[in-house]
């Protein structure tokens, strides 16, 4: 029997950490965590520890969190424990090359993508708000370019309807973590798994995502807006303004205005509030072609999430007629909030989540 192999893991949010999980609990020797340090989180803004230092310190896994691993002294740290190989999952910090080069069977990456489409820092967000019908999990080599290395084991996953960016990264960490455990038990046994260059064809970026980015166009069509809704949930939750508060919107669906309704939209304002008796219906789309947006579940800046039925019991809620937007209240919105890529990082290759 082969001797265990000694792994190094390195990852900070959830979905790196049921990766993690996976690998304990198929018996993988994982002689050290790298995570990123403790950062400040919660309304008390206190320190708190990445989801990956939480699992490794509960499973006596030493933990080690460098600023950067440029340093010779982080790199010394890696080298000390002679690992075979490193398993990386949305890290977030840059791997020279070489810290590459320090495992013996170098680094294999947990990508969130059905590369080479959505290389980068946010390929499930992209990958909805493109419109996609599919996509996956990437285990592939780690070279010195962002995602272009070599794919081991690729798993694919429709993507539906309901689909946000939520429970597809929940769906794709279940896929990737097991997706690892194969590979990694394939590479115990001996076995060296084929690895096939990534085609230069059908290569996309997946951005980083800015809050910014996520304030809702009432102009895009109904089903672009759609997609950036669920895409934009959780995090950083699609916005739009109302009476100059930021309002974020969590749900909507798709709605053909009725007969006698649609030649009367072409007057109508992007934004504006058509129907407001069985919930709020809102105008989008091109000057040539207007379009309804339901909303569904929305949230006031300071409050909670609400479904719209409750939100229009109040007295404040819209009428039909009122408009959501800047320029229906004139007023100044401060877009600052968490970093939106946080949670949902697919684990880009070198930049390492």
């Amino acid at each position: 029997m082969n001797n265990p192999l000694r792994i190094v893991f390195a990852g900070t949010p959830e979905f790196a950490a049921t990766a993690l999980d996976a690998l304990i609990s198929s018996g993988r020797h994982i002689v050290g965590a790298w995570t990123q340090p403790d950062r400040p989180a919660g309304r008390g803004m206190k320190l708190t520890p990445s989801a990956v230092k939480t699992l490794a310190l509960k499973h006596n896994i030493p933990v080690f969190q460098p600023h950067s691993l440029k340093s010779a002294e982080a790199q010394d740290e890696l080298r000390a424990l002679s690992p075979d190989l490193m398993i990386v999952a949305a890290y977030g910090l840059i791997l020279p090359q070489v810290v590459l080069d320090i495992p013996r069977l170098g680094c294999l990456n947990i990508h969130g993508s059905l590369l080479p489409r959505w290389r980068g820092a946010a390929p499930i967000q992209r990958a909805l708000l493109a419109g996609d019908h599919e996509t996956g999990v990437c285990i592939m080599r780690m070279e010195a370019g962002l995602d272009t290395g070599a794919v081991l084991l690729e798993r694919a996953t429709p993507i539906s309807a309901q689909d946000t960016s939520g429970t597809l990264h929940d769906r794709l960490a279940a896929i990737g973590a097991a997706a690892c455990a194969d590979v990694v038990r394939a590479l115990q046994q001996g076995e060296r798994a084929a690895e096939i260059p990534q085609p230069d064809e059908g290569v996309t970026y997946a951005h980083k995502i800015s809050v910014d980015e996520a304030k809702i166009d009432w102009s895009q069509p109904a089903d672009a807006i759609e997609r950036a809704i669920r895409a934009f949930n959780p995090v950083p939750g699609a916005w739009t303004t109302w009476h100059g508060e930021k309002l974020k919107i969590w749900g909507a669906k798709l709605n053909e205005p009725a007969s006698d309704l649609a030649d009367s939209l072409s007057t109508v304002e992007c934004g504006s509030v058509v129907r407001a008796a069985n919930g709020l219906a809102v105008v989008c789309g091109s000057a040539q072609s207007k379009q309804l947006l339901t909303l569904l579940e929305t949230q006031l800046a300071g409050s909670k999430r609400m479904s719209v039925q409750a939100w229009c019991m109040g007295n404040h809620s819209p009428k039909s007629g009122d408009r959501f937007g800047d320029s229906a209240n004139g007023k100044h919105i401060n877009a600052a909030s968490s970093d939106p890529n946080k949670a949902l990082s697919g684990s880009p290759s070198n930049v390492a989540g």
